[in-house]
């Protein structure tokens, strides 16, 4: 066959397989014009899952009666005409490939009245085919009709879905439109069913209203708000908190200068700041918007607009991971805040000391109360309770002290539930404690911060420890040496089975080093390729702070209970344990109230 030219409307529809991949393709162009024309107000009506019909009518600023051919010519633009400007792109659509892709695979209408002009205009294009611009009745902006999809182009339309799961990937898309403009109003209808009425919005409540919409009602009581700005880049948004975690990531929503793209730099970068919270294989909720100069990114990477490219993108990951990083660290007890067990269901550096491992004991903690109530027991005389409160001297106020416990947001221990968990109350209700949860939070980050500041207190043994281990266990060990050392151990290969230990973090009994030691090895072994964590030294002490910290049936002391509870209230991310699930909640007096019907 020999070489030719091929025609217009060929090259319309070749064009069209890439920039019109479905009826929600068709759809995020309109908008997007829409959005770029000026528009306040955005109408989308569909039938037949947008195949029969996808009408989209704005109020911006229209196209004159004489521009409407050129609207439909292949690459007429009105924002860019240089290379410069397209180096430099502020608007949503900037190639002029949209319109005339859409007529060339559907019989389109295209009304609009110019802001000034005395009456409106209309063009009328069937499979590519432009009939003469004609007087038409229409208020200012522009209505655009697609019907009959790839009426011409059967290939095509045996492509597309079912009604249904096209409807469903049409209201998705409207969904992430609403959340990137919140001074335009949408309306998305199926015949005449509203599926969404999103009223324009101003300030923060109304935002999160919005917000609550899309991603449910819980969102906006289980989420932090981000703004953080370095130079020309800013970072805004709001990320779900660990306890709000998904099965799916379905939930995740990025934003380049308003444009609605799935970045994977971008969508790493919060993955990895996620890392120390979020449980294995559960994914985070988040609205995240990302400006900069327009010059630091390039949009004309992907046919459909959805990825970018950043001029510096290792500096924009790091950005994102920070600021992201930083929001989730002060995710702790806060008298203010949401119980993170009851988020899950609708910073300070880490203390100088903490509870040692099982067996241990607190350690440079004073607690508040010393005086403690004696445990009720079977065979004593329970009015003899009654006796004891009114014996009980009250512990005087110290110096230093801000407030009595009470006013702490975890409250005073009351006992243990099971050796399991921690009970207490603060002035708002019951709180209920995971202390094995808790307390591994608080080695971990004490950990890390040990780590960073290449300090990790550490004990001398009177006697070399010998373990025996498998020869694969010892050789995957001797391969993170160093992040044994940082976290103070002292280990080599004594035999190609056989491992010495000489020095051991301080916080450890020597009692408890070999049982410790050797659930690490296989700990690490075994997870190396599942863990939560990532990188391989988070890993190392994620793993040792869980196995050092206390465990179930432990019994503990008051003294050791409000320790502990203090140590939350002072650590970073306290509020999830190192896989991410809740360490406390909490009942209100008036959740109390209703479980026991007071009042009625």
């Amino acid at each position: 066959m020999s070489i030719r030219v091929l025609s217009g409307a060929l090259v319309d529809q070749i064009a069209a397989g890439e920039v019109i991949e479905r009826p929600a393709s068709v759809v995020k162009e309109l908008i997007e014009n829409s959005l770029d024309a000026g528009a306040t107000r955005i109408e989308i009506d569909i039938e037949r899952g947008g195949v029969g019909l996808i009408r989209v009518r704005d109020d911006g600023g229209g196209i004159d009666a004489q521009e409407l051919p050129l609207a439909l010519a292949r690459h007429a633009t009105s924002k860019i005409a240089s290379f410069d400007d397209l180096e430099a792109v502020t608007t949503l659509g900037f190639r002029g490939e949209a319109l005339p892709s859409i007529g060339s695979v559907s019989r389109l209408r295209l009304t609009s009245r110019a802001r000034g002009a005395s009456q409106a205009a209309e063009i009328l294009v069937e499979g590519g085919a432009a009939a003469a611009v004609r007087p038409a009745a229409h208020p200012l902006g522009t209505t655009i009709e697609a019907r009959e999809l790839f009426f011409n182009v059967p290939a095509r339309r045996k492509f597309v879905r079912s009604d249904a799961t096209e409807l469903a990937h049409i209201a998705r898309l409207v969904e992430r439109l609403v959340l990137s403009r919140f001074d335009v109003s949408f309306r998305l209808r199926h015949g005449e069913r509203v599926l969404l009425e999103a009223p324009a919005v101003s300030g923060a409540d109304a935002e999160l209203a919005r917000l609550a919409q899309v991603l449910g009602p819980d969102f906006a009581a289980a989420c932090v708000p981000i703004r953080h700005a370095a130079g020309p880049v800013m970072l805004s948004g709001w990320a779900g908190l660990p306890t709000r975690s998904r099965a799916q990531p379905d939930q995740q929503f990025w934003f380049v200068n308003g444009r609605s793209v799935r970045d994977r730099l971008l969508m790493n970068a919060v993955r990895l700041a996620y890392r120390d919270v979020l449980y294995h294989g559960r994914h985070a909720a988040y609205v995240l918007y990302l400006t900069l100069d327009p010059k630091l990114v390039d949009v004309n990477a992907h046919p459909a607009k959805l990825e970018v490219r950043f001029r510096d993108s290792r500096q924009i990951h790091d950005f994102v991971f920070r600021a992201v990083e930083r929001a989730l660290a002060d995710t702790r007890p806060d008298g203010a805040a949401e119980p993170a067990a009851q988020a899950a269901a609708g910073a300070a550096p880490p203390p100088a000391s903490y509870l040692a491992g099982d067996g241990g004991a607190v350690q440079g903690l004073r607690p508040h109360y010393a005086h403690a109530l004696p445990f009720y027991e079977p065979a004593r005389d329970p009015w003899a309770i009654a006796a004891a409160i009114s014996q009980t001297p009250q512990a005087p106020a110290e110096e230093g002290d801000a407030a009595p416990a009470e006013a702490h947001p975890l409250g005073t221990a009351l006992g243990q539930l099971h050796g399991i968990y921690i009970l207490a109350q603060n002035r708002a209700g019951l709180v209920l404690v995971d202390m094995h949860a808790a307390h591994e939070r608080v080695l971990y980050e004490r950990l890390k911060a040990e780590r960073d500041a290449g300090s990790a207190p550490s004990q001398h043994l009177l006697e070399p420890l010998v373990i025996a281990l498998k020869a694969h266990e010892l050789a995957a060990l001797l391969d993170q040496q160093e992040q044994w050392s940082r976290a103070g151990f002292e280990v080599d290969g004594l035999s190609a089975t056989q491992l010495v230990l000489r020095r051991a973090p301080a916080f450890l009994k020597p009692a408890e080093v070999p049982a410790i030691l050797t659930a690490l090895v296989q700990d690490l072994t075994l997870d190396a390729d599942t863990h939560h964590l990532e990188s391989a030294a988070d890993r190392f002490l994620g793993t040792l702070a869980c196995r050092s910290a206390i465990h179930a049936h432990r019994r503990l002391t008051l003294p050791e209970m409000n320790a502990l509870l203090r140590q939350m209230e002072a650590t970073e991310r306290a509020n999830q344990c190192n896989h991410g699930r809740p360490t406390w909640t909490a009942l209100t007096l008036q959740q109390l109230d209703r479980l026991f019907l007071r009042g009625r």
